[in-house]
């Protein structure tokens, strides 16, 4: 008798993951509520009351300087190891790491970019507002305190607001913020709550920041995260236009290279041409004759006088370089072959005799054969 085995929930899980990615039917994004705007203006509202105690040096300043007299480094000494590590959960570049590779494996299930496009969204109004505070009012931590009481604001510094304590808010909470269910968004958003609380309160304790630069980057972290659902329109366009993106170029893959035709070099135009042997010795000149056929005919001196006097006059210091006479050429083969068929050997002209080919000349000396020299060696 056989018997199946029991699927385990390790055994459910592998086999959810190996299933087809698939989008979920309802994917909606959170949108800007009633309640939600309540929440942004008062923690707005919180935010610029924070920033006045400080500026004003209120007792706010005063319970700063109280915490770092305390020192809570030196109270409990054996934890310090463990919050050193603990700290890193806060850090820009870890934390954004571990969220981006947990969010692109969502992405890839729900076939949608929206997780990690809300996440970049999410880092970017963060460095951009928390940034520009830390710079705006320039204020110097506890270890960098030079006077006792007051607030070091605008002395050069950069830790007001904490970005450890902003960015845990934010890079921990967009989890709780892409959450698909209600149960998993309540869940994430305790989760994100006690992570950044620990990370702020870490680097109170290491004395890297003030208590409230800790309470105002969980404010700044709050609001990025409040004022999110503004930039969804922006986000769906994004997504939009990059899945186009995708898909001209998968056409552009399937259809494969376009064919590159081989040139054929054709050969230029040639005009036959033929030769006509002058008559007399003289110059030559190319012309066309009315078959198309290109020649040399010779030119007469008369010809080559009356050139050069047009020449002459046209440009009276000029050279006309004048050819030296030709001999009479012998006629060239013939380039174009004829249609009528070769005449038969017998129908045929005699050769021309043996000899010389070059017409007499007066002051030419005929040539004799030497005789024959005697064989040596007898």
């Amino acid at each position: 008798m056989r018997t199946e085995r029991n699927l385990t929930r390790l055994d459910r899980v592998f086999a959810r993951l190996d299933r087809e990615p698939e989008r979920p039917a309802c994917l909606d994004a959170p949108h800007m509520s009633r309640h939600r705007l309540v929440l942004l203006g008062a923690s707005l509202a919180f935010y610029l009351a924070i920033v006045y105690a400080v500026v004003t040096t209120s007792w706010l300043v005063r319970f700063d300087w109280e915490v770092m007299f305390f020192r809570p480094y030196q109270q409990w000494p054996s934890i310090h190891a463990f919050l050193d590590y603990y700290v890193v959960l806060g850090q820009r570049g870890p934390t954004a790491v571990m969220v981006a590779a947990w969010l692109g494996w969502r992405s890839w299930r729900q076939h949608s970019l929206r997780p990690l496009l809300a996440l970049g969204t999410a880092l970017l109004l963060l460095n951009v507002t928390v940034g520009a505070a830390k710079l705006g009012m320039g204020r110097l931590g506890p270890h960098y305190a030079t006077v006792i009481g007051s607030n070091e604001m605008w002395r050069g510094g950069d830790i007001f607001p904490s970005g450890h304590t902003a960015n845990a808010v934010v890079t921990w909470g967009i989890l709780a913020y892409l959450a698909s269910t209600p149960r998993a968004r309540r869940y994430l958003s305790a989760i994100s709550a006690v992570v950044a609380l620990g990370v702020g309160l870490t680097t109170v304790y290491l004395g890297t920041h003030w208590l409230s630069d800790v309470v105002l980057g969980w404010v700044a972290g709050l609001l990025v995260l409040l004022a999110l659902p503004w930039f969804e329109p922006l986000i769906a366009r994004a997504e939009a236009w990059i899945l186009d993106w995708r898909e001209v170029l998968r056409r552009r893959r399937a259809a494969g290279p376009a064919p590159v035709g081989i040139p054929v070099r054709t050969p230029a135009a040639t005009t036959p041409r033929a030769t006509v042997p002058p008559l007399t010795g003289g110059a030559t000149a190319e012309t066309v004759l009315p078959d198309g056929v290109a020649a040399e005919v010779p030119l007469s001196e008369g010809a080559l006088a009356e050139s050069a006097a047009a020449s002459r006059s046209e440009d009276p210091g000029a050279e006309v370089p004048v050819r030296a006479p030709l001999t009479p050429l012998r006629p060239a083969r013939a380039t174009l072959h004829s249609a009528t068929p070769h005449p038969p050997r017998s129908e045929r002209p005699p050769a021309a005799p043996a000899g010389s080919r070059r017409p007499p000349h007066a002051d030419r000396v005929p040539h004799t054969a030497s005789p024959a020299r005697p064989l040596t060696g007898g």
